[in-house]
């Protein structure tokens, strides 16, 4: 007879994003604002170096288990441009399937069962899933907003740390706010995690992803989180490689020696020549990083400008922006049905992605929808509601 699920899964909540993609269909008029997909391609360095690793010996093996060497020494180097701290490749560096398989392996090398995560509220539903997977806690410090913008509410940020603390899991710019951590916030995770004796755990997935000329230094450039914080990374977001499937997890040794060993207790290695195209476009002349952002910002200004008058929240980086739907006198849940039906939007509603504040509202992507796509949105939007 069946045994039930187990208890790991029991306040595990689906993404919500699978249901709004499969409901949207393959219809072409429906605007694909609900993944977090990108229309613009990936570095043709990458390609070529992909499409050239294909069928090699170097690159149909298991080993090293824990990436290429040679990705590891360009992964050491970009954080040491970032941080200031020399990471040593072979220590210190371990390259997975993607960012997220990192962040599950680096949740159990510092937390056990019954210990604390601090992330914010919203946060990315795989964030709050993987922490349960650990054994852990994930307890929400709230962002609100302010003059148009996310910000961290310091006060219960700090309140959410207790005895129990073992890392905080953050990200800048945060899925799914677009939210950027200023000077002031990450003074107080500083002060947090070294107060706590906690990790950080810090997801740079959408770093270079940044808008308005904001600023974004990496925590592990400050001093009191320079050994504290483990780096989650990839190619999937800044280099548009999703279906690659290569990231990283860079720390101090104490720790990372554990994090490969749960890399390689759960996917083994990344693909071979996913490794290679992926070096190739860290090292390579044609990233078309800065490009690919100055496309996604437009698109963001778009929506800003089609959407004005309603409780669209500002994001300062990343791929998407949040729609309040309380003062619309509907649930996100409604709204996100709404959208579909009747303006061929499809876009998620949080309800997974936090117990406060996320509920509230809809997720509205704007990386993946062309401008010429997207004009005429905010009509679609208000004959919705």
């Amino acid at each position: 007879m069946p045994r039930g699920r187990t208890a790991r899964f029991r306040e595990i909540a689906p993404f919500g994003i699978d249901k709004v993609a499969a409901a949207a269909g393959a219809a072409p008029e429906v605007l694909r604002l609900e993944n977090l997909d990108t229309d613009i391609p990936p570095p043709p360095s990458a390609v070529a170096a992909t499409r050239d690793a294909v069928g090699t010996d170097a690159a149909n093996s298991w080993l090293p288990f824990t990436g290429l060497v040679g990705l590891r020494e360009t992964v050491a180097d970009k954080l040491y441009s970032e941080t200031g701290r020399r990471y040593d490749p072979m220590q210190e560096v371990a390259i997975t399937g993607g960012a997220l398989p990192g962040l599950l392996s680096a949740l159990l090398a510092t937390v056990d069962p019954g210990d604390e995560v601090v992330v914010t509220d919203p946060t990315y539903a795989g964030f709050i899933g993987r922490i349960r997977l650990a054994g852990a806690t994930p307890v929400f410090a709230p962002l609100t907003v302010a003059d148009g913008h996310w910000r961290l509410e310091l006060d219960r940020f700090m309140a959410a740390f207790g005895p129990r603390t073992r890392a905080a899991l953050l990200m800048s710019p945060s899925m799914p706010s677009g939210h950027v951590f200023d000077e002031r916030e990450w003074a107080a995770v500083e002060e947090a995690c070294e107060r706590a004796d906690a990790w950080l755990v810090y997801d740079a997935g959408m770093d270079q992803i940044l808008y308005d000329d904001v600023a974004n230094p990496h925590p592990a450039s400050r001093d009191a989180l320079t050994e504290r914080t483990i780096t989650l990374g990839g190619v999937s977001k800044a280099y548009r490689m999703i279906g690659w499937r290569v990231g990283w997890a860079v720390g101090p040794a104490e720790v990372m020696g554990d994090v490969a060993l749960a890399t390689i207790y759960n996917t083994t290695v990344a693909s071979g020549f996913g490794q290679l195209g992926a070096r190739a476009a860290l090292t390579g002349p044609d990233d078309g990083v800065t490009e690919a952002v100055a496309r996604w910002q437009a698109r963001r200004n778009l929506l800003l400008d089609e959407l004005a008058g309603l409780p669209v929240v500002t994001p300062d980086g990343g791929w998407s922006m949040l729609l309040d739907t309380v003062p619309l006198g509907w649930t996100a849940p409604k709204v996100s049905q709404r959208l579909l039906e009747v303006g061929r939007i499809a876009a998620t509603p949080m309800s997974a992605w936090g117990p406060t504040v996320a509920p509230r509202y809809v997720r509205l992507v704007f990386a993946n929808e062309p401008l010429d796509r997207l004009r005429g949105i905010g009509d679609r939007v208000r004959s919705s509601l």
